[in-house]
């Protein structure tokens, strides 16, 4: 049902990627993108499990491919960019290709590389091999140089156990822009999470790199959000994990319509040669106002992590809506702030529409515009993923997100000149 002064549907054309059609085995979501910076007529983007789309003219029309890898992929997309027209895809492992049946599925985090703008790929690298542990939720950033690759993922000793002596962990490796040998795994969280997957798990890890090689990650754990950072490439970490703020109600939300929902924390770093260069930023959701009313928050540090600011309401609607899997992305070369998420504000139901924040002030103030066409009805029973995406480079913002119309899902982008 439609509320009260709903605003007009979104101007932007809405492009398909990809379409789940008739099958139902692992359909399109959790998309991730990235712009190539030094010419951003190149994008690639991904969904589970092995999906590839690729963009030669920013974005006006586009391939799907499928990606192999002789360590089997297995979702959890993660796609960044490197010089000239390299990009990387991270995923999660299945080597034996029988998934959960196999003692080897999630062994190791993997990472293959593109030289030709999305076309091939190369097997990839293998991150953090343990034959006995479930390696998950992987992110990556290259350095502020481009001659390095951050990794940073969550550790099960086993998935969803519960047994009192196994605990999750945060962990880091590097690899060259080579992408093929990566650093033994570091653990850099200082507190333990449980296996269970849920509020008590340490999760979320994404990396930013700093202007000067710094490296910055938050994550998740019960109802804090915790942040650590290296000096020195990842070698050394702070000895105890600062507290950058609270998610309240914990980082496992529940959302009508949606089979599950986390509002982990996002991190980016400001490069460019603007005024807030070295700023470092934190998005994420919560439900501090409770159950029935979700936002999307945003704090930001300016003394490389040492203080941190209050947590600024990124969506600017009236209080009791749903705003949700919000996504934060730096344009490098303005230092301007671009945040993707669904949002319920204009109906009373579980109609759904994807907004953009746009922040040119350093997250100080927000601009929300609706740019979906049309709004979606999510289906509890289908698993909808666990994240959305959004890039950014030189005015060019590329949002990507999951739609579900009928239980069918869909993956769609639009591209965004600012």
């Amino acid at each position: 049902m439609l509320a009260y002064g709903a605003e007009a549907q979104s101007s932007y054309k809405n492009i398909l990627l990809d379409d789940q059609g008739s099958s139902f085995f692992y359909p399109p979501c959790e998309p991730s993108v990235a712009i190539n910076p030094f010419n951003p007529s190149f994008i690639v983007a991904g969904s589970i499990l092995d999906k590839v789309y690729t963009s030669s003219d920013t974005g006006k029309t586009w391939s799907l491919d499928r990606l192999k890898s002789p360590y089997g992929v297995y979702g959890d997309p993660c796609i960044i960019a490197g010089r000239k027209n390299s990009f990387y895809y991270l995923h999660l492992s299945n080597p034996s290709g029988e998934a959960y049946s196999s003692e080897a599925f999630l062994d190791r985090i993997v990472c293959q590389r593109s030289k030709d703008g999305g076309k091939t790929w190369n097997a990839g690298g293998s991150i953090g091999h343990h034959k006995t542990k479930d390696q998950d939720k992987e992110w990556a950033v290259m350095s502020s140089n481009y001659k390095k690759i951050y990794c940073t993922w969550t550790q099960f000793d086993k998935y969803e156990s519960s047994a009192p002596g196994d605990s999750s962990s945060i962990l880091f490796s590097s690899s060259s822009c080579k992408a093929k040998k990566w650093s033994a795994p570091v653990r850099i969280n200082q507190f333990a999470g449980d296996c269970l997957d849920d509020d008590g798990t340490v999760e979320g890890a994404v990396p930013a790199a700093g202007p000067a090689g710094e490296i910055y990650v938050a994550w998740a754990l019960d109802q804090k959000i915790y942040f650590d950072r290296s000096f020195d490439g990842g070698k050394t970490w702070l000895d105890r994990d600062a507290v950058v703020g609270e998610i309240a109600g914990g980082w496992n939300m529940v959302i009508p319509g949606i089979l599950r929902c986390n509002g982990m924390p996002i991190t980016v770093c400001d490069l460019s040669d603007g005024p807030r260069r070295g700023t470092i930023y934190i998005c994420w959701a919560d439900q501090r106002f409770g159950s029935g009313d979700t936002d999307v928050w945003i704090a930001r540090s300016m003394d490389r992590g040492i203080t941190w600011s209050e947590a600024i309401r990124v969506n600017d609607d009236k209080p009791g809506k749903h705003q949700f899997f919000p996504w934060l992305a730096i344009d490098q070369a303005t230092g301007h702030l671009y945040v993707v998420f669904y949002d319920r504000r204009n109906y009373d139901d579980n109609s759904t529409d994807v907004y953009l924040a746009s922040s040119d002030d350093g997250g100080v103030t927000w601009i929300n515009e609706r740019i979906s066409e049309s709004p979606f009805v999510p289906d509890k029973n289908v698993f909808f993923g666990d994240y959305n995406n959004i890039s950014a480079s030189k005015g060019i913002v590329v949002p990507i997100w999951t739609r579900c119309v009928n239980s069918r899902l869909s993956v769609w982008t639009t591209v965004i000149r600012k």
